[in-house]
């Protein structure tokens, strides 16, 4: 017994010694490299995954051609999140132009150990009745119908981060950040190709219960503040769901900040992990993984700008 024990001792403390000098050669690895050495390989591990990362911004947004875009948008993706650990407010926007039913669709909340927020651009084979909102799969636009889009993302301490780019899906994400979406304040704009279609989306916003009076309108540009949602009708178990995966979510940025607390800038942050615990890497890169199972359960550039301040 005793010297099962002993065995047992000697194979953890090897197993401590081992972890510790891995750790120890990981760390300098990262800090032997610059930081233009740094960005090219985050941004490199990032690809597959269809995100960019910014590095002298310090988060990942979505590319024009991720594989998301296959997956187009749904209803069900959304009820689905919190299941997923993606809690989050989304402001739906339904409008019928040119023949089509189109949705673009604003969301901010908590994804994972990511804070970040979202601006997609869909649109329906045909015209929609509203009974059929939320049953009907939007296909992402194509190229030519991308609209240009900004969003700007806030919380009570201060501004975020800041994007615009023409897009199907507007997106930006920061890891290792914690956040309410209740706290998280949202100022997007989208530039319209004519004043029929902004006309179109500006009354669909306000059918959506979004007050007149807030909405801004320059030229082809409208923009708004998306803070607090308009309808929250979330049943027993989604509420349940909501709690329980921001609790896990906060538990697991607290549990990345500190494994990865050697290092301060994003960009060594996301290699360490890489380096030291790439599973947990690959669990920080899968911010809109449902789509993919959803999906097959249904059968179904860079940014101009950008700007974040701590």
């Amino acid at each position: 017994m005793y010297f099962t024990l002993l065995f047992l001792f000697l194979i953890a403390l090897i197993g401590m010694l081992f972890c510790h000098f891995r750790r120890k050669k990981i760390i300098c690895r990262i800090k032997c490299m610059d930081k233009c050495q740094k960005c090219s390989l985050v941004e490199e591990l990032a690809k597959p995954f269809g995100y960019a990362f910014h590095c002298c911004c310090g988060f990942f947004s979505s590319f024009t051609d991720a594989w998301q875009k296959a997956a187009g948008y749904t209803w069900f993706y959304d009820y689905m999140a919190p299941r997923f650990q993606m809690v989050f407010d989304s402001l739906p926007v339904y409008f019928d132009y040119q023949g089509k039913t189109w949705l673009i669709e604003f969301w901010k909340g908590q994804y994972g150990i990511n804070t970040g927020a979202e601006i997609g651009v869909y649109h329906a084979d045909r015209l929609l009745s509203e009974a059929e909102y939320q049953v009907a799969l939007f296909h992402a636009v194509k190229e030519h119908e991308m609209l240009s889009c900004s969003l700007q993302l806030y919380e009570d301490n201060g501004q975020y981060v800041q994007i615009s780019e023409r897009h199907w899906w507007l997106t930006a994400f920061l890891p290792g950040v914690f956040s309410h979406p209740s706290d998280l304040c949202l100022k997007a704009a989208v530039y319209f190709p004519e004043e029929e279609m902004l006309d179109a989306f500006r009354c669909g916003l306000c059918q959506a219960g979004y007050p007149p009076e807030d909405i801004t309108v320059q030229g082809l540009c409208l923009s708004f503040t998306f803070h607090m949602p308009l309808a929250e009708d979330y049943g027993l178990l989604t509420r349940f769901h909501r709690c329980l995966s921001q609790f896990l979510n906060h538990i697991y940025c607290r549990l990345f900040v500190w494994i990865t607390r050697p290092f301060v800038c994003t960009e060594d942050r996301v290699l360490y992990l890489y380096y030291y615990l790439p599973f947990v890497f690959r669990r920080l890169m899968r911010l809109r993984r449902f789509h993919r199972r959803c999906h097959k359960k249904n059968g179904c550039r860079r940014p101009k700008c950008c700007r974040r301040n701590d």
